[in-house]
């Protein structure tokens, strides 16, 4: 289990990383670009932490489910990353609405990509950790 579970956390801080690229440094480009003002200039922006928080999140993420879901199943880990998915996308999308003056379609976009990348990791953390 120890070896899955530290092959989930690869896989899935990789495909986050990723999925991060698409969302935030190709889709929401323009978004970022007319709201510049509410952001560290790219040179000012510390990619290394970027990366240490992403492992941290991804960590806690599959931890919780290897370590607290006993039916472990590629439709639980589905529904585990949707849940999970919501709860982080409400936080940071309209959680931060809530007090920064970004756009309401940012605050939509940080939710639905939140949504989905939890997804994409619940259907990942699934496939690994089930049993054979």
């Amino acid at each position: 289990m120890f070896k899955k579970t530290i092959i989930s956390i690869i896989v899935i801080f990789i495909a986050w990383s990723l999925l991060d690229f698409v969302i935030h440094g190709v889709l929401l480009q323009q978004t970022y670009a007319a709201t510049a003002y509410l952001w560290r200039p790219m040179e000012e922006m510390n990619m290394l932490l970027m990366y240490l928080v992403t492992l941290a999140y991804v960590t806690c993420f599959v931890l919780i489910y290897a370590l607290f879901i006993r039916n472990k199943s590629l439709f639980t880990g589905m529904k585990f990353g949707a849940l999970f998915g919501a709860a982080a996308g409400i936080s940071m999308g309209f959680g931060s609405f809530s007090y920064m003056p970004i756009p309401l379609s940012l605050a939509v976009s940080w939710f639905a990509g939140m949504l989905f990348e939890s997804i994409v990791a619940g259907t990942l953390v699934g496939l690994i950790l089930k049993p054979k």
